[in-house]
């Protein structure tokens, strides 16, 4: 049976880095028409002129429903809708320039994974200190390479909302054309599970690059779920939601493919390099820095125990020895699994 059209809208995507780049082009795919804001006017003209984004997804063309513009407000005044793909530290600055140019009622969506910096809370909460609290809004979030999704290859996401009629209006905007989208009402877990993975991503790299082996990535994978799950219950999350897309499955992808910043990170470190070498040899922002940090704000505050991201954070931020920390990872007191 053939999928069902949905009535093409107008989308301000604002964001133009490779995540950006690629739900525009989901988006325009399915018949949207996308304004992709880019702070840099250069990045922008180039875009247009090229018709693609070569600083961040050279081998892929935007679509002819795709226009590049550097002007925030022009972005947001031709849209009926805003989906904000700028990375978590640049959260709050985006939301402080566009807040008087929202409508409440039209909702706002965003596919930002992180916390708020220095403070470890949900981006959402961030949202409702500067916006109207009555505001819809969702998070698109699941297991998604930004280059698989540019080109078009079969992806599944999660769009979670504090409004069913607005979460299920973007899951239908961008469902369609081998790219599957799902409603969830769960706006922590799906937001959690997407800033958490990053975290473990790095974590597992780590073992990588010192090559202990498959053994060992699985184990961490493994906890690493734990770990979302206990600080996904002290938060309000779903436990379904952090065992599905939204959470085991970003975990999984995010840990085991070589097309993650987060886990290319980590196999720098494993293998030796600095963090300043990692970040510039990758070359864009690596979410699962920032975040370990916040985790660890979130753990503390709700005095939950997560041994995997503190020991990832250690090694960013407290100068802890690379294969020592996995070691001990390995080494802790035996317990019940499930504890």
């Amino acid at each position: 049976m053939a999928e069902s059209k949905v009535e093409a809208r107008r989308v301000a995507v604002l964001g133009a880095g490779s995540w950006g780049t690629a739900l525009a082009m989901q988006l325009a795919r399915v018949g949207h028409q996308v304004q992709l804001w880019t702070h840099d006017p250069t990045h922008a003209a180039t875009m247009q002129a090229s018709r693609a984004n070569q600083a961040y997804l050279p081998d892929h063309a935007l679509h002819d429903l795709i226009q590049p513009v550097a002007d925030i407000e022009q972005a947001i005044d031709n849209s009926e809708h805003v989906l904000i793909v700028t990375p978590s530290h640049a959260f709050a600055e985006t939301l402080d320039r566009i807040g008087p140019m929202l409508q409440p009622e039209r909702g706002l969506a965003w596919a930002t994974k992180g916390f708020e910096p220095d403070t470890g809370r949900l981006l959402s909460d961030t949202v409702s200190d500067r916006l109207d609290s009555s505001m819809p809004l969702a998070v698109v979030t699941g297991p998604s390479f930004a280059g698989e999704v540019a080109a078009g290859l079969p992806t599944a996401v999660t769009v979670g909302s504090n409004d069913e009629s607005f979460g299920q209006q973007w899951a239908a905007m961008l469902h369609g054309n081998s790219f599957r989208a799902y409603y969830t009402a769960d706006l922590v877990g799906v937001q959690l599970g997407g800033a958490i993975k990053n975290v473990l991503a790095i974590g597992c790299g780590m073992a990588d690059g010192l090559d202990l082996g498959h053994n060992v990535r699985a184990a961490l994978i493994t906890r690493g779920l734990a770990e979302m799950m206990r600080l996904g219950q002290a938060m309000g999350g779903e436990p379904r939601t952090l065992t599905g897309l939204a959470g085991l499955g970003d975990l999984v992808l995010t840990c085991t493919g070589d097309a993650s910043r987060n886990r290319r990170m980590g196999l720098a470190l494993g293998r030796g390099d600095t963090i300043e070498q990692a970040m510039l040899d990758i070359g864009q922002v690596v979410e699962g820095v920032n975040a370990a940090r916040e985790a660890m704000h979130a753990a503390q505050r709700y005095q939950v125990e997560m041994p995997i991201t503190e020991q990832v954070h250690g090694i960013l931020f407290r100068g802890w020895n690379v294969a020592k920390g996995v070691r001990v990872l390995m080494e802790r007191e035996q317990k019940a699994e499930h504890d």
